[in-house]
C-alpha cells in the first residue's frame, strides 16, 4: 500500500466572469486576468489534475484512478468528485444542474451535478443567488418568460466562512467579489437560466438552456440557513458540513499538532489558509495555502501540525 500523500497540479480555466484573485490569494501562476476556475482535484476530461511528484509523477488523476485502484477502493467507474476554487470577479450566470438520472439520459451518460460551496473570501456586500420564490412550475415559467428576475430569484448575503449545500435542481449563482472552494460531482453540465444579457468577447450573448433548466428545477425551493456540528480535540477543530450519497465535506482547523488515524476511504485535502506539515513516520511534507492532495486508502496514522485550515472531502 502506498503510504505517501499524492500532491496534484491544478488546471486553470478562463471564464468571462474570472479575475486574478487565484494568483493574489493562493499565489498560483494563472494564465491570464480572466481566470475563473482552478480545477484542483479533477479527473474530468475537460481538465485533469496531474500528479506533482513521487512514484506516480506525471500521471493524470484519471490515469491514476484507472491503473491504481488499490489507492482508492471505490466502486465508481470514474473518479466521482471534483474540487475547484472559483474567483467570481463578476456575477456568474444564474444556472441549475441536472441530477444523475436526467444527465445520464440527456448528456451522454455524464454524471449529474450536486455541489457545495465554502466561502473563502467575500467583498463587503457580496451575495449569492440561492433558490427561487416560485410556488409552482407554472409560476416559474411565467416569471422566466416575463423576465421577472427580481421577483423570482432569492438573494442571500455571504461572508468568508459560510457554507452552502447546492443539490441538483437548485437555481443558483455566485455574485461578484466572492472566492469559493467548491466540492462537486465530477460533471461539467450546466443549464443557464439567465446571464444578465451579457455579451462574450465576440459580441454574442451566451446560450441559455431554458427548456432543460425548467425541467430539472426543483419547485418549490426556498433558502434555509443551516447549522453545523463542530468537534474539538487536541490540535484540531472539525466542522462537519455535509455527508450524503454524493460526498462528505468537513473543515479542519489545525492549531498545534493533531494526531489522526488512518481512514478506510481515500481523502481529498485542500489547504485554504495558513501553513504547516504532514508527518508520517520519519517523513515530513510541507503544506501551504493552495496545496491540494489525496491521502490514499489506509493512509496513516499521521500528524497534521501548524496553523492552517483545510477543506476535506471523500466519497
Amino acid at each position: 500500500m502506498n503510504q505517501q500523500p499524492i500532491f496534484l497540479k491544478p488546471v486553470f480555466q478562463e471564464r468571462i466572469w474570472g479575475g486574478s484573485k487565484l494568483a493574489e490569494l493562493f499565489n498560483y501562476e494563472i494564465p491570464n486576468t480572466k481566470t475563473g476556475e482552478c480545477w484542483a482535484v479533477s479527473a474530468h476530461p475537460n481538465g485533469q489534475s496531474v500528479v506533482k511528484d513521487g512514484p506516480y509523477q506525471g500521471l493524470t488523476l484519471g490515469e491514476l484512478w484507472s491503473s491504481h485502484q488499490e489507492l482508492f477502493h471505490s466502486k465508481s467507474p470514474v473518479f466521482p468528485l471534483l474540487t475547484k476554487i472559483l474567483d467570481a470577479s463578476d456575477d456568474l450566470s444564474v444556472q441549475v444542474h441536472p441530477n444523475d438520472q436526467y444527465a445520464g439520459e440527456h448528456e451522454n451518460g455524464e454524471l449529474g451535478k450536486t455541489e457545495c460551496w465554502y466561502i473563502v473570501d467575500a467583498e463587503p456586500g457580496a451575495e449569492i443567488i440561492y433558490g427561487h420564490e416560485a410556488n409552482s412550475k407554472e409560476q416559474l415559467v411565467k416569471w422566466i418568460e416575463e423576465g421577472n428576475w427580481e421577483g423570482l430569484l432569492t438573494k442571500v448575503p455571504v461572508q468568508a466562512g459560510d457554507f452552502f449545500y447546492v443539490p441538483s435542481g437548485t437555481i443558483h449563482a455566485l455574485g461578484r467579489g466572492i472566492v469559493v472552494l467548491e466540492t462537486q460531482q465530477s460533471s461539467d453540465t450546466t443549464y443557464r437560466v439567465y446571464d444578465y444579457d451579457r455579451k462574450d468577447k465576440d459580441g454574442n450573448t451566451r446560450e441559455l438552456h431554458l427548456e432543460k433548466a425548467i425541467e430539472v428545477t426543483t419547485v418549490p425551493q426556498s433558502y434555509k440557513q443551516e447549522t453545523y456540528d463542530t468537534f474539538s480535540r487536541e490540535g484540531i477543530t472539525i466542522t462537519s458540513f455535509v455527508s450524503n450519497e454524493f460526498f462528505t465535506v468537513q473543515k479542519w482547523d489545525v492549531h498545534g499538532a493533531a494526531s489522526l488515524e488512518a481512514s478506510t476511504k481515500y481523502t481529498i485535502c485542500s489547504v485554504i489558509e495558513g501553513q504547516g506539515q504532514l508527518l508520517l513516520g520519519d517523513h515530513q511534507y510541507a503544506l501551504s495555502k493552495g496545496d491540494h492532495f489525496i491521502l490514499p486508502v489506509s493512509f496513516g496514522p499521521y500528524v497534521l501540525s501548524g496553523t492552517m485550515t483545510l477543506i476535506i472531502s471523500s466519497e
